[in-house]
């Protein structure tokens, strides 16, 4: 036996809006970048400066020993 009524009018299903809608609502929400201020992708940031400073840091070793092996 069932506790629920199906008599009257029945609540109307709540769908949730597609993914697409939902994101571009998010971002309408957002304020706008500062140029020069703001870095959209913070990870791509991080990674970005850190293949930077290895490179940089690399070379220096490889400096150091190309002098010590010219010696």
């Amino acid at each position: 036996m069932s506790t629920h009524s199906t008599k009257g009018a029945a609540m109307p299903l709540q769908r949730r809006k597609p993914l697409e809608e939902r994101i571009a609502e998010r971002q309408a929400r957002r304020p706008p970048l500062r140029e020069g201020k703001d870095f959209e992708h913070g990870p791509a940031k991080f990674l970005f400066i850190f293949l930077i400073v290895f490179v940089v840091v690399l070379h220096f070793i490889g400096l150091a020993v190309l002098m010590v092996l010219d010696m």
